[in-house]
């Protein structure tokens, strides 16, 4: 009879439970609270920022994560019933080869941002820029075989560069074009001499870039200042080269979809990503440079003014992007192993 009725009594106490986690909770934000965000952003980056602007405005955020490529073309596929209000990460050349899906706007206190990172008729909002640079194996590599662009091309490299696939790859596709900036010849000669020293091979993705540098997998490669900074500030063998040739430093940046469902609440967040709080965060938690004139680099960074930049064509590199990876794919396979 006990164990009957001990059973009953743990039942109850489940069905309970149930019932109580089967509840809405206890307030739902109205939709003039909402806003709805996709990022290609580490959550390392976007999840402080989103927690203070949430705590700042009263706003509720959604996140939906996933890689520069994959959202915009959702963005693109919702275009005429739109989810999202803000497309927020992803390389500015991206942005721009989607700004049929992006409305115009200004951020507010916009004279800050460095001309360099600003664009004419505010299809995006620049966050951070991001030069990119070489690393190599400090136990594998002599510093003084890897000073510039071209130096990718010695024998003792060939097959052992570590780059990002750049379909996926923001960053990769920058490097790209910033290797057909500085090259030697033609386009299409610059592209193959690249596809040969990579002996048609790359990496899935660009985390994976500093890992295969560092533990000797390959012994240079092509990434970002930030996560080459980062990764030295933790302890990897690896050192960093800004190329003496010049390099590029293209920002990554945030946009208006158009037809956003919560607008007013997107430019009020376009606006925070800008400000001299958020901004500041950047060089000081993210080993990332910021886009306003006001901010300096912080002690993890050189100044911009002493790295050699090359003048890097958005316009050009954002409309003649499909064609330049549909290129990059024919070779890279002609040349696989």
């Amino acid at each position: 009879m006990k164990k009957t009725i001990l059973l009953c009594l743990i039942l109850t106490l489940l069905l309970t439970a149930c019932a109580s986690s089967a509840e809405p909770p206890a307030y739902a934000p109205k939709e003039e609270e909402k806003l709805v965000i996709y990022t290609s952003h580490k959550e390392e980056v976007y999840k402080p920022i989103l927690r203070e602007f949430e705590q700042r405005t009263g706003i509720w955020v959604e996140v939906v994560y996933g890689g520069t490529n994959e959202l915009l073309e959702k963005i693109r596929a919702e275009k005429d019933n739109p989810k999202a209000d803000v497309m927020f990460g992803g390389g500015v050349e991206s942005l721009n080869s989607y700004r049929d899906c992006f409305r115009s706007y200004e951020a507010a206190d916009s004279r800050n941002i460095r001309p360099l990172f600003s664009v004419s008729d505010h299809t995006w909002t620049p966050f951070s820029a991001l030069p990119v640079v070489l690393i190599y194996n400090t136990k594998l590599v002599n510093p003084e075989h890897i000073r510039q662009w071209q130096d990718l091309t010695r024998p003792e490299f060939q097959g052992k560069i570590a780059f990002a696939d750049p379909s996926v790859s923001g960053s990769s596709f920058t490097a790209l074009v910033t290797w057909l900036s500085v090259g030697r010849g033609s386009n299409s000669q610059k592209l193959e001499a690249f596809a040969t020293a990579l002996d048609g091979r790359q990496l899935s993705g660009s985390g994976e870039v500093v890992t295969a540098v560092a533990d000797g997998t390959c012994f240079v490669g092509i990434t970002l200042e930030e996560t080459a900074v980062k990764h030295m500030a933790a302890g990897m063998d690896i050192g960093l080269v800004y190329p003496e040739e010049g390099t590029s430093c293209v920002p990554d940046g945030s946009a208006l979809i158009s037809g956003a469902p919560h607008g007013e609440n997107a430019k009020r967040f376009l606006d925070f990503t800008v400000s001299r709080d958020v901004q500041q965060l950047l060089p000081q938690r993210f080993s990332r440079r910021s886009v306003r004139e006001d901010v300096e680099p912080g002690e993890s960074l050189i100044p911009l003014g002493e790295i050699p930049l090359i003048d890097y064509d958005l316009a050009w590199a954002s409309e003649n992007q499909a064609e330049l990876l549909s290129d990059w794919d024919f070779l890279r396979k002609e040349d696989q192993p």
